[in-house]
């Protein structure tokens, strides 16, 4: 484009800033309020059990820890219950453009969701891949059982995308789970049928 003076504007391209900044935690906090104040869902964030051992106290205000450690290996970030169940789930961060690598989640991690899917409570992870900007739900059974059938130690994009729900991104809540939630409620109540 030319303005009178003869300069010239380059064309320039649009770059989405919209989440810049924004973690997967930060998004799924935020969502969990919005579940929290409209009575949707009761789901929290769950502390990491650390054990204190040195605290420096220079005045009350400023009490600060020097030295500490995790005291036991933590279960998964979130739990709370949903339309009286149970619901348990990891959200996990990973900058690859073709596969979730299982080093990402511990062995206990698994184990524990193994654990609530097998006591009636439903359990996931979400897996954000921050270089695409696509953010999963992936039900336990779906990743369990792919880890049982495959000697791989990542669980590729292709598998994800087939079996679990892409989350977009929206104005409130940020990752609508629940929507998922309630489908896979359904979808269990019409196999009791």
């Amino acid at each position: 484009m030319n303005y009178p003076n003869k300069s010239k504007i380059e064309k320039t391209t649009f770059i989405n800033y919209a989440h810049r900044g924004m973690t997967l935690e930060s998004d799924i906090n935020s969502s969990n309020k919005y579940y929290l104040d409209n009575d949707i869902a009761v789901i929290y964030k769950k502390p990491t059990p650390i054990k204190v051992v040195k605290v420096n106290y220079n005045n009350r205000i400023n009490t600060k820890i020097v030295e500490a450690y995790y005291e036991v290996p933590s279960t998964t970030d979130y739990n709370g219950i949903y339309k009286g169940k149970y619901i348990d789930f990891e959200a996990k961060e990973t900058k690859s453009k073709t596969a979730f690598n299982l080093n990402n989640i511990h062995k206990h991690q698994i184990v524990h969701l193994e654990k609530v899917l097998k006591h009636g409570g439903i359990s996931f992870l979400i897996i954000r891949f921050t270089t695409i900007n696509k953010t999963f739900l992936l039900f336990t059974e779906d990743f369990s059982n792919y880890i049982k059938d495959n000697d791989r130690k990542s669980i590729p994009l292709s598998y994800i995308e087939e079996k679990g729900y892409l989350l977009k991104d929206s104005y409130n809540p940020i990752i609508d789970y629940i929507k998922i939630i309630d489908n896979y409620i359904g979808d269990k109540n019409e196999k009791k049928i």
